[in-house]
């Protein structure tokens, strides 16, 4: 019985992975990784945490593609208009966080154009 269910879970995780490669990077994942980020963002906190600059270390890594990166900048900018996230500090992350994305961080970044 174990067996079986060690099979049914590890095929089910094996068909979410595939369909996660499919469907390239989703919004739901950035906004998981760039969660912690928010209170430094929108000036409550004096610095981005360390899950802040990890989390967004992570989505780094999982760049495959400059279609990749458009797509985090749009799910970035559109979070960003419903959380009050304020340009002064957004900007500041990458730098303050030691991690290159590739793009500009800002609400007034035009994402189609990122390569």
């Amino acid at each position: 019985m174990k067996s079986i269910f060690f099979s049914v879970t590890l095929l089910l995780s094996l068909l979410f992975f595939v369909a996660h490669i499919e469907a390239g990077i989703q919004c739901n994942t950035v906004s998981q990784k760039a969660a912690s980020c928010v209170m430094y963002a929108t000036g409550k906190d004096k610095s981005p945490s360390k899950m802040c600059c990890s989390g967004l270390a992570d989505l780094v890594k999982s760049v495959g593609s400059p279609e990749d990166k458009k797509q985090i900048c749009r799910c970035l900018k559109s979070s960003a208009k419903n959380l009050g996230i304020k340009d002064q500090f957004l900007s500041q992350i990458p730098k303050l966080c030691k991690i290159n994305v590739g793009f500009a961080v800002s609400t007034n970044t035009n994402c189609e154009a990122i390569h």
